[in-house]
């Protein structure tokens, strides 16, 4: 605790969301207040930009890998198919990390996502929107369909990833849910804009 600035650094082995402590604070009514941080001064200084962002790094490495030896056992690239597999890996991981802890994460998904910030319930239901997304893929269900609710899904969430990261907010990354803290960064910004633009891309090989 550090009376001159005013903060505290909680640590805990379950989720307690900032309601429940504040409840312990006396309530809403209590001359004490407590709210989040919107950045991790304390992690940056500790860890470079791999360390950092190692997590995610290992994750797409894994997925790419995967998805390329899928492709080499067939004897040529198929670019369309590869995309697929590289989508339904890409949803299925990261729906898996939010599962972990749901409340966690779409408490977390609500400090910067335009959506979730009005209506809290859409980090539940967004974070089954990746895990119905990446079965679709990985079996082929309606592909102009599956590509559709890609886009738009995640078009609406790069737009509070923007938002955030230009006017430079350090605050926590939800996209690997609760489990690992990651910085809101470019990094971000790639992850969603990738997927914008395969979906993209698959919808024009389709129509």
């Amino acid at each position: 605790v550090s009376k001159e600035k005013g903060t505290a650094t909680v640590s805990m082995e379950k989720h307690i969301s900032l309601q429940e402590l504040q409840k312990g604070l006396g309530g809403v009514e209590s001359r004490y207040k407590i709210k989040p941080l919107d950045h991790h001064e304390a992690t940056e200084k500790m860890k470079g930009w791999f360390e950092t962002y190692k997590p995610v790094l290992l994750i797409f490495i894994y997925i790419l890998a995967v998805s390329l030896l899928i492709q080499s056992q067939q004897g040529s690239f198929h670019l369309m198919e590869w995309m697929h597999h590289f989508m339904a890996g890409f949803f299925l991981i990261f729906s898996f990390f939010k599962m972990l802890n749901l409340k966690g994460f779409a408490e977390s998904y609500s400090m910067y996502d335009i959506v979730a910030r009005k209506f809290p319930a859409w980090g539940y239901i967004y974070a089954f929107t990746e895990l119905v997304l990446g079965i679709a893929f990985l079996i082929h269900l309606t592909p102009l369909i599956t590509y559709s609710v890609t886009l738009v899904v995640m078009s609406v969430s790069i737009v509070g990833v923007l938002k955030t990261v230009l006017d430079k907010k350090r605050i926590q990354c939800a996209c690997l849910g609760d489990v690992f803290k990651l910085p809101m960064s470019t990094v971000t910004i790639i992850e969603d804009g990738l997927m914008i633009a395969m979906s993209a891309f698959m919808i024009y090989q389709v129509l």
